[in-house]
């Protein structure tokens, strides 16, 4: 009965970002780009992919930013088809998965604002899924008060604001923090909202959801190593959601080295797997943005090849997960999962044309494979 239900609303959705997900680059696919000479043969080698012709009207030499700017537009429209063609709460659903954008959008524009960047030269480096109608009045904003009136009271995003900052906060000191408390928020919302649906999209999603807030948590925690970041304060950007909550979360609280992260993961054998040395792939790093920030970045001055192999790892699980999505039928899941791998294959593709383009043979199979 629930499947029935299901498929009258949201059976064609599910069966076309089945479809897209089928469209994802194989491993031969992979193999055959990392054998081009030339960003040129890359784009003769992808044409015979579902990415068609996507760069037939680029002139040459085509930048690896242009590369990934152009797949980025092509995962925008297939996001676009569906969220239009969605009812409720799928559409809900979708606007939930839009915030993420939404958020880097946000904070990209107020550390614009705060260090008197040129706005157009922001709005065209925003997400194109982080764009809402209001988010050019952000840019009119002249001093930090009036921004943060302006987040508070036009965008999307402001139930998140206004239950967890105020104009204090918006200061160079703070960005990341104020990053970081935005997407606890957005994570516990859009938890609560998918466990509200029940079903196989409870199921599924909490555990994609789970992750996600797992990966922020050790983040931060390792981030705020040598910081002036107080431990309470570190604590309270911690997502009340997640596997590590909260015994894990209380120890990445307490947290003083690596080590000690690493023992607070402890608990999860799957966690535990992230700092095995010697295992885990290599590196299709974040070239493109999105969601996830860097691990590299997190580091800060630690170790830097260790950082990327903790963020390849991050990366691999996450790929593991959104399949494993694709096994249930009748769920919200697919389109979330969909999405990550989609943005996953062109970190993937990104990195392959830019180790082309540097002549970096020796590093071009250090990606993350989707398929």
């Amino acid at each position: 009965m629930e499947a029935l239900f299901f498929n009258v609303n949201t059976g064609f959705l599910e069966g076309i970002v089945r479809g897209y997900k089928a469209g994802l680059l194989t491993q031969n696919q992979y193999n055959n780009l990392t054998q081009c000479e030339s960003i040129e043969d890359l784009r003769t080698q992808l044409s015979a992919t579902d990415y068609g012709n996507f760069l037939a009207n680029e002139p040459l030499p085509i930048s690896t930013s242009t590369i990934a700017e152009k797949a980025t537009q092509l995962l925008v429209d297939q996001f676009n088809y569906l969220r239009s063609n969605a009812v409720e709460p799928l559409s809900k659903f979708f606007d939930y998965i839009t915030y993420a954008y939404m958020i880097d959008n946000v904070i990209l524009l107020i550390t614009g604002t705060l260090h008197e960047r040129n706005t157009q030269e922001l709005l065209e480096r925003c997400h194109p899924l982080g764009v809402f109608e209001t988010l050019p009045a952000l840019c009119v904003a002249t001093n930090v008060e009036e921004l943060y009136r302006t987040a508070l009271i036009e965008t999307p995003l402001a139930p998140y604001f206004r239950d967890c900052l105020s104009a204090s906060d918006l200061d160079d000191l703070n960005i990341e923090i104020i990053r970081n408390t935005l997407y606890k928020a957005y994570l516990e919302d859009f938890y609560a909202f998918c466990s509200s649906l029940g079903g196989p999209t409870a199921d599924v999603m909490t555990r994609l959801l789970a992750f996600e807030a797992d990966r922020r948590s050790i983040n931060i925690a390792i981030n705020s190593f040598g910081t002036e970041l107080s431990k309470e304060r570190r604590a309270k950007l911690f997502p009340t959601i997640g596997r590590l909550f909260p015994a894990g979360n209380n120890a990445l609280a307490r947290a003083d080295d690596i080590e000690q992260v690493r023992q607070a993961c402890d608990g999860v054998a799957e966690y535990r797997a992230f700092f095995d040395s010697g295992s885990g792939p290599g590196g299709a790093r974040g070239q493109n943005g999105g969601a996830s920030e860097s691990t590299a970045h997190l580091l800060g001055d630690l170790d830097t090849g260790g950082a990327a192999e903790l963020e390849d790892r991050f990366f691999a699980y996450e790929v593991h997960l959104n399949k494993l999505a694709f096994l249930q039928q009748f769920q919200y899941g697919v389109f979330y999962a969909y999405m990550k791998l989609k943005e996953q294959e062109i970190r993937s593709m990104t990195w392959i044309a830019e180790c082309i383009a540097q002549d970096a043979r020796d590093r071009i199979q250090d990606y993350i494979p989707t398929f």
